[in-house]
């Protein structure tokens, strides 16, 4: 592919990618896990700390009049960069699974009611599997799970035919696979899933910094990222949710904030978003997400995407030089992760080496042994990537790697 608009220019906005490890300058390819934090979020968070901090919510001094007008625009934020209808529908929480773990309590007790059934796919990350999997235990519900290909790609036609025959309440399913990279078609398992009576939530931990997410051009009931990936601070989530279908789930938590009159005998629940918002929330990470998603729109989704497009399928081209090594998947189309094996030799041991010369990866299970499991594995070593990377050092991964199999073999 033609080489697009490079955007490493932004490496030095961000302050770790100066630093080392083992005294050799830091090459960091674990963006799938977490992504470093441009001097925007770090001087946000430092700022509201330093000169702005106070409540929200509770209070009508200037110091909490300036916290309740950030918060709010950091909602309208996020409400923009996903183009969700109205900010109401755009819950804070701690994170992804969070997110996902409020659906499963919330919309549960509202809609799922014994043999009924829930259906995920065989690629989902464990926060996309395990809160599912308790709400069938508490409910008397079955878990239905649709499998992909050794590709990668779900089966679409296996899909449906599941959805026919179980009639699932709700289906959850990755937007991007954190083990093999697979973009799966989120807008038509939407429409597969409306067509047949269910709603669906898309886990889009590992798409919402790589690709623009239009929530209503996909028509999701319910779509939960996290601030940490898309260059923000830890400690905050997004769960996006229909403003008809959280009206109608009960409150995941109780507390301050989320309640509009409470006696001894009974309290009714604040309007939305705020009856999913209990206590005090995490001010200076929402106000730094704003943050986070300002700075991104300086260089657009569709330019990021391009870069990270070209940066995979150099490093697809280059990785299938090192002899032995085997690619997890070869989905149709893949986002910024490449999982791998190498014949043998333990993807710990890869890690470990590369470490040593400064190159910092992913191993393990990657919170996906029932991915794994299709493969007939229970680890691998993976490359991620983010907007700071480059064609550079791919090329330094590579030759690295494999001057660490000559001396591992």
């Amino acid at each position: 592919m033609s080489e697009p608009e490079d955007l490493s220019c932004c490496r030095k906005d961000f302050p770790m990618l100066t630093k080392t490890m083992h005294g050799k300058p830091l090459i960091y390819l674990d963006s799938a896990a977490t992504a470093h934090k441009p001097l925007a979020v770090i001087d946000s968070l430092d700022g509201f700390y330093r000169d702005h901090y106070a409540t929200v919510l509770r209070a009508i001094y200037e110091l909490a009049n300036f916290a309740n007008n950030a918060y709010q625009q950091a909602r309208v934020k996020v409400q923009q960069f996903i183009n969700a209808p109205v900010p109401e529908e755009i819950v804070f929480t701690r994170s992804t699974t969070d997110a996902i773990n409020i659906v499963a309590y919330s919309y549960g007790k509202a809609f799922v009611r014994p043999g009924d059934t829930v259906m995920i796919t065989e690629m989902e990350h464990h926060s996309n599997l395990v809160p599912w999997q308790i709400l069938c235990e508490d409910r008397g519900a079955k878990l239905i799970v649709a499998p992909f290909d050794d590709a990668g790609n779900l089966l679409l036609d296996r899909f449906e035919a599941l959805i026919k025959e179980y009639k699932p309440k709700i289906i959850a399913v990755t937007h991007v696979s954190n083990v093999l990279g697979t973009l799966n078609p989120i807008k038509q398992l939407a429409s597969i899933a409306h067509a047949h009576g269910a709603h669906i939530l898309v886990d889009g931990a590992q798409s919402i910094s790589h690709l623009p997410v239009d929530v209503q051009d996909l028509d999701v009931d319910f779509y939960a990222f996290s601030g940490h990936k898309l260059y923000g601070p830890n400690g905050v989530g997004i769960l996006y949710g229909k403003a008809d279908l959280l009206n109608e789930m009960p409150p995941a938590q109780g507390g301050g904030s989320m309640v509009e009159k409470v006696t001894f005998e009974k309290t009714t629940y604040n309007v939305l978003p705020w009856k999913f918002e209990a206590g005090t929330m995490m001010l200076a990470e929402i106000i730094s997400l704003g943050a986070a998603i300002d700075y991104l729109q300086q260089y657009t989704m569709p330019k990021i995407h391009a870069w990270e497009q070209y940066l995979i399928s150099y490093a697809m081209e280059r990785i299938q030089e090192v002899d032995g090594l085997t690619v997890i998947g070869n989905p149709k189309k893949r986002e910024s992760v490449i999982s791998f094996t190498v014949e043998g030799v333990h993807p710990l041991d890869i890690g470990s080496m590369l470490d040593l010369k400064g190159i910092a990866i992913r191993t393990g299970h990657n919170c996906a042994q029932t991915l794994l499991q299709h493969y007939n594995l229970t680890t691998t070593a993976r490359i991620s990537f983010g907007i700071y990377n480059t064609p550079q050092e791919i090329d330094f991964f590579v030759d690295s790697l494999q001057a660490t199999l000559a001396m591992l073999r």
